[in-house]
């Protein structure tokens, strides 16, 4: 695996031309180290699955430069959806929206709802932006161990694997993870995960 500062314009090119070759990257997000791959392409997604020894029943949530990547990659957003994005993005809200066909069914353990988010760090939104689509952001970690926020440990553990890149952007903020909603289109909600925003107050912004 090739380590490199993911300060350098040079390194978020040479990772996103592995991504673009449908290899594994890990990167830092506003949270913890993910893996990073083409969530459209299901040699990718099968390559992810095998390097974590993850579950392929497992879904995966993805990332995205902006609200406007999101909605061309994933499709336009309910108004309740709109209403939290404007609040809470880029920040640590997931909010699972309606899977369009060209996501793979194996990336969401065959559900037809898919989590995205947009993250509060600037590499891991200049990659998407660089790979111009969303991206996987599953944790950098073997299945069933713990995340990290570590990229010593990310290199360590993944070293004999086939990651192809880690953009090395120092220890990320670790913390909470993120809060994880179900938005239908009638703008009901549904809380999957309790995170770093409260439920109340998601809410509360859903309804303005």
């Amino acid at each position: 695996m090739r380590r490199v500062t993911s300060s350098e314009e040079e390194s978020i090119r040479a990772a996103a031309a592995a991504i673009a070759r449908g290899g594994v990257v890990a990167i830092p997000t506003d949270t913890l180290y993910g893996l990073a791959v083409d969530p459209f392409s299901e040699d990718a997604v099968a390559r992810l699955f095998a390097v974590k020894g993850r579950s392929a029943g497992n879904a995966v949530a993805l990332i995205a430069a902006d609200l406007g990547q999101v909605k061309t990659q994933i499709g336009s957003l309910p108004p309740a959806a709109q209403r939290l994005a404007e609040s809470y993005w880029p920040g640590p809200l997931t909010m699972l929206l309606a899977r369009p066909a060209r996501v793979p069914a194996e990336l969401t353990g065959g559900s037809a709802r898919v989590g995205v988010r947009v993250p509060n760090h600037d590499i891991a939104r200049a990659l998407c932006r660089a790979c111009g689509h969303v991206l996987t952001a599953t944790s950098a970690n073997m299945s069933g161990e713990p995340p990290t926020d570590d990229p010593g440990v990310v290199a360590r553990v993944f070293a004999s694997s086939d990651v192809e890149l880690l953009l090395d952007g120092g220890r990320t903020p670790g913390g909470p993870p993120s809060t994880i909603v179900d938005v239908l289109d009638d703008g009901t909600l549904h809380l999957i995960r309790p995170g770093a925003i409260d439920w109340e107050e998601i809410c509360a912004s859903a309804r303005r």
